[in-house]
């Protein structure tokens, strides 16, 4: 998955390509999305990530592998399902930095991920089911 720094102020300034996180993508969203289809590995760049039911009817997601950071738990929020997608902030696995995040089920394996961070830094990418 990439990460596109973008900054927003005096129009759009695209600062580059970052290249990071999690998710998946093919054709468009499946149907409404459940927390319990995250449950398993995912690959997202070069981290491995377990999620979890945690806290009841909930998810948790932890680095389970990967160059640095393992054991820390992305979800810096709980998890909550909106109009089929679902939205939490996440904890950047690398710079540890909380983005606010949509996740969009794109079929059993893939889940595409956007999301900005409160200095406007964006980004985009893919959690791929490991098997």
């Amino acid at each position: 998955m990439q990460v596109r720094a973008e900054r927003v102020g005096r129009g759009r300034i695209a600062a580059g390509l970052i290249g990071a996180v999690l998710m998946m993508g093919l054709a468009g969203p499946s149907a409404a999305a459940d927390l319990k289809d995250m449950i398993g590995s995912w690959r997202w760049q070069s981290f491995t990530i377990q999620v979890r039911e945690c806290q009841g009817d909930s998810v948790c997601a932890k680095v389970v592998g990967g160059p640095k950071n393992v054991g820390l738990e992305i979800f810096a929020s709980r998890p909550a399902a909106k109009g089929g997608e679902l939205f939490a902030q996440i904890t950047h696995p690398e710079t540890k930095e909380t983005y606010s995040t949509r996740f969009q089920q794109k079929d059993k394996d893939r889940w595409q991920l956007d999301g900005c961070n409160g200095a406007r830094v964006c980004l985009s990418g893919e959690f791929v089911r490991v098997k």
